[in-house]
């Protein structure tokens, strides 16, 4: 298994706890950007020849606030430099504020067969203080165009405010709009962003609060027949991100366009930060990577470790030592006597226990030492 993400960075306005490289002033050169992505994918699509590709998924940003015929021409591209797998799921995110029927239209006829939709809150109060550009009204209304469709919808927590009547409002609202997936995680107020300024000042809920929120929404999401299968991400059967599990699962993945990381050949690789710099060197016919690293055995032992343990599929002792040759509790033997307590065995599964997993950034640390 392997992943395809581009990255479209532009957007109408910079949600207020937005720490992703995205601009809201720029898409005067959206088209020139998006000729550059073009550039990218057929350069990248030479190089990787004969590696077969089965998820695509276009990130921001905001990649619905383009013009629909560059998504188009995209996964044209795509197709024209890549091998993908018979079926593969194509992903695109979408803000319910900049979407609209014949959008949705030109998605379907690229190929695009999943969508996900940054709903967040059913608040309209709430989204006004998050600094999003669409009311629960619209979100509705960009359901309304994927009935039928296999879509995914964003709830977050930890918003100013927040009470378990809005998480339960919010979670009916995508849960009865048809969601096949919903992703509920927790608002991280990043230093540098406005809304860091409200996590200074107390006025954001603490952890223990957004823990209680968490647990509460995650019971009533499991009423309704959505299964955690990542710490995050709860679905209908069948209906989990191939995408997002091939980076849970340590699989290779190409990025292209501004700031996008690759994992392949045993190597990262992470592009500029900065838009100009980076079609410059698309134009110039180099690859816009600012920082290439292999990554070194124990690095690989640990990912494989933490990412397997943020998921209800644990970590295989089978597949570790098939790929490293070795036993991971031996490998990792202090921070594995740790945090045993917090560990579930099944067979030669371990994973963490269910009313743990939230908390698992505090288990993981241990593995980090």
């Amino acid at each position: 298994m392997a992943g395809i993400y581009l990255h479209i960075p532009f957007c109408k306005q910079k949600c207020r706890y937005c720490d992703f490289v995205s601009f809201c002033n720029r898409t005067d050169v959206a088209e020139a950007y998006m000729a550059c992505l073009l550039k990218e994918i057929e350069m990248r699509g030479k190089e990787l020849k004969g590696k077969t590709f089965d998820t695509v998924y276009f990130g921001g940003g905001t990649p619905s606030v383009v013009d629909p015929n560059y998504i188009y021409a995209a996964m044209r591209q795509i197709k024209k430099y890549f091998t993908l797998a018979p079926r593969p799921e194509v992903t695109i995110e979408l803000n319910p504020g900049t979407v609209n029927e014949n959008k949705i239209a030109i998605y379907k006829r690229a190929g695009i067969n999943r969508f996900s939709i940054g709903l967040q809150t059913a608040i309209d109060s709430q989204l006004e203080e998050l600094g999003r550009i669409h009311t629960a009204r619209e979100y509705l209304y960009c359901t309304s165009l994927l009935k039928g469709e296999n879509f995914s919808t964003d709830v977050m927590l930890g918003i100013k405010g927040q009470s378990k009547e809005d998480v339960r409002k919010t979670i009916e609202l995508a849960a009865g709009s048809g969601a096949k997936h919903i992703s509920m995680y927790a608002l991280q107020a990043e230093d540098g962003t406005p809304i860091y300024t409200d996590y200074l000042n107390g006025e954001l809920p603490d952890e223990d609060e957004v823990a209680e929120l968490y647990d509460y929404g995650r019971a009533l999401l499991a009423e309704k027949g959505y299964a955690r299968y990542e710490v995050s991400n709860f679905c209908k059967k069948g209906r989990e991100s191939r995408h997002n599990l091939n980076y849970w699962k340590r699989g290779e993945y190409v990025g292209m366009g501004v700031s996008a990381s690759s994992f392949f050949s045993g190597r990262r690789l992470i592009n500029t930060t900065d838009l100009d710099e980076y079609m410059k060197c698309i134009l110039s016919g180099f690859f816009p990577v600012i920082d290439s690293t292999e990554v070194r055995e124990e690095d690989a032992k640990f990912e494989y470790v933490m990412l397997g343990l943020r998921t209800v599929y644990g970590v295989s002792a089978q597949e570790y030592r098939k790929q490293f040759a070795s036993d991971w509790k031996k490998d990792f033997s202090a921070a594995y006597r740790k945090t045993q307590h917090f560990l579930l065995e099944e067979g030669d599964v371990t994973r963490i226990k269910d009313e743990y997993l939230f908390v698992q950034n505090q288990i993981l640390s241990e593995y980090a030492k």
